[in-house]
């Protein structure tokens, strides 16, 4: 199977919260619409430095993480973001790894969307069809 990609959205939650509340006009919630590659072998949403800086992100923390190629790196967890694809979204803490690396889209966003890579076609479509279903277990 080849990379899929998947354009995405992602906005700063605080910003969002304002906007609703009137502190702010919705024209300033910091966003971006960006390229992500989907990897579900990886457990979340992964960005990079330059887009936790124009998102406007907090660090909240730190975590080790182990990388595709087994090296261990510290990643910054940052502010929530929304992530939004075609009608769908969610909100997670993203990952924040290394200065230029390429922004993920990880398992636990795909899960709570409700997609998946469609392995024939190569592209990230709903589990469900068009609907976005929550499935509980």
């Amino acid at each position: 199977m080849g990379i899929v990609h998947a354009e995405i959205t992602l906005k700063n939650v605080l910003d969002v919260g304002y906007a609703e509340n009137g502190i702010i006009q919705e024209s300033e919630i910091r966003q971006a619409t960006v390229t992500a590659v989907v990897d579900t072998g990886a457990g979340t949403l992964v960005i990079n430095e330059k887009l936790r800086q124009q998102l406007g992100l907090e660090v909240r923390g730190t975590k080790q993480a182990t990388l595709a190629d087994n090296r261990k790196e510290t990643v910054k967890i940052v502010d929530p973001v929304e992530i939004h694809w075609k009608n769908r979204d969610m909100v997670c803490r993203p990952w924040v790894i290394s200065d230029n690396g390429k922004i993920l889209l990880g398992a636990i966003p795909l899960e709570d969307m409700d997609l998946i890579v469609d392995p024939a076609k190569q592209v990230l479509t709903g589990a469900h069809g068009e609907e976005n279903v929550g499935i509980l277990y």
